[in-house]
């Protein structure tokens, strides 16, 4: 029985022996197959790194041209308002000058006009003074007419004149044809200023 007992304790420790070995084989085929899997992960990862590294320095590339781009944009803008205020500058300062040519036109035609204005009514006036004028003359020519008429009636008259008219206007008696001759001249004398020119 001691050797039934030995070879059943052998037979236990060569079967737990090679249960360890097949333990252990399981175990190393899932340390291998953890280890390989682990190494497949592991150069995934890697892969994974190294594109995401790629995409990163891709990335910073596209930042960095980003960033010069918007420098360069804003440049562009600085110059671009910088323009556009030298621009608004010179255009408020033609609007000024254009004011200020405006004004001075407008001044100059109204002095024109105020010029004009009193030059159309001198000259109204002047028409005005002309057509009253030549009324005046006309009206004149004819007085002078109506005059000379009655000059020369007079002087008809007094070339008319013989002493003995002379005589019997100086007769002391009637005085009939002193009479006569007093309303004869006080006659000339209406004619002659009923010709007087009014101014």
């Amino acid at each position: 029985m001691k050797m039934r007992s030995l070879n059943l304790v052998v037979a236990a420790l060569a079967l737990s022996s090679q249960i360890d070995i097949v333990r252990a084989d399981t175990e190393t085929d899932r340390l291998r197959d953890a280890s390989r899997n682990a190494t497949l992960q592991t150069r995934q990862l890697e892969d994974q790194r190294t594109a995401l590294q790629g995409k990163l320095a891709d990335a910073e590339r596209d930042k960095q041209a980003a960033a010069k781009a918007l420098a360069d944009a804003r440049a562009q803008v600085r110059e671009v308002e910088k323009e556009h205020r030298e621009a608004v500058d010179e255009f408020n300062k033609r609007l000024a000058e254009r004011d200020e040519t405006l004004d001075k036109w407008k001044s100059a035609y109204e002095e024109a006009a105020t010029v004009a204005r009193d030059k159309d009514a001198a000259r109204a006036k002047f028409e005005a003074d002309a057509a009253a004028y030549k009324a005046s003359t006309k009206g004149c020519v004819d007085k002078n007419g109506q005059l000379i008429k009655a000059g020369q009636e007079l002087l008809r008259r007094y070339q008319g004149v013989t002493i003995g008219d002379t005589i019997v206007a100086h007769e002391p008696m009637l005085g009939l044809r002193r009479v006569e001759i007093q309303n004869t001249i006080q006659d000339t004398k209406e004619k002659i200023l009923d010709q007087k020119v009014v101014p």
